[in-house]
């Protein structure tokens, strides 16, 4: 069980979370920041809704966010291929790199929650 306060805190900073995290994903490319960045602000923005709400809600996108994680794997194969394919630099292409951020971004997110969830969902065996 999970404090008002905690939950109220919560629902005001999220929208302020999710916002700098995709800001901090799409301009990666000409100010500090990047995919990874801004993955982890996102994946941060996941446990603040866990801790503030229980596991059993972010245990159901569990599926979801392993779909989201393989997806950036096939659209990284896809994007070198494609770069190769077209005689283009591999994986940097100037307009690559935004797209680029973009699929790291979702990847570090869906991975780094879906780790979290798993350890805040470990339960020992009992004797």
């Amino acid at each position: 069980m999970t404090s008002k306060i905690v939950q109220t805190t919560t629902t005001v900073i999220l929208p302020f979370l999710l916002l700098f995290g995709v800001y901090v994903i799409i301009f990666g490319h000409i100010s500090p920041g990047g995919g990874f960045q801004g993955g982890m602000i996102l994946a941060g923005a996941a446990m603040l809704i866990a801790l503030a709400y229980g596991f059993d809600k972010p245990a159901r996108f569990m599926s979801h966010l392993q779909s989201l994680e393989a997806g950036g794997v096939l659209l990284f194969i896809f994007i070198g291929s494609i770069t190769i394919l077209l005689w283009l630099p591999f994986l940097a292409d100037l307009h690559i790199i935004p797209i680029l951020n973009i699929i790291v971004g979702i990847k570090v997110f869906a991975g780094v929650a879906l780790i979290y969830i798993f350890i805040a969902r470990w339960e020992l065996p009992h004797d």
